[in-house]
């Protein structure tokens, strides 16, 4: 987040007030120039985004699924980049999550050799 919120910085530029007050205003007032979670359609992130069930597959599986996700939206936004500044950071942080889905799997894996114990937790 905070590698994507300084490219974000960069990009702008230091925009002028006028085009802060058109296009990033309720942003502004809450947070200035600072990165604040939300999606690309303006939803902020909260808890609720976070699932966690208490069951190690379970979990991890969760985990597994939110790096494929964070893997996918870099992607998209490699897509529409054309500035290799921008291009690189992001390949780098796409790559990161695919090395933590890896291994997530190997926990994956792990928990699941230990399932049939009588307590695997």
């Amino acid at each position: 987040m905070e590698i994507v919120g300084s490219m974000v910085r960069q990009l702008l530029n230091k925009p002028e007030y006028e085009d802060i007050a058109k296009d990033y205003a309720p942003n502004y007032v809450d947070h200035g120039l600072g990165v604040f979670a939300q999606s690309a359609g303006g939803q902020s992130f909260d808890a609720m985004a976070t699932q966690s069930m208490g069951d190690p597959i379970a979990d991890i599986a969760e985990d597994m699924a939110a790096e494929q996700k964070a893997r996918a939206t870099y992607e998209y936004l490699i897509d529409m980049a054309d500035d290799p500044d921008v291009i690189a950071p992001l390949r780098f942080l796409r790559e990161r999550e695919v090395v933590h889905f890896q291994r997530f799997g190997e926990i994956m894996d792990y928990l699941n050799d230990l399932k049939d114990a009588k307590k695997y937790h």
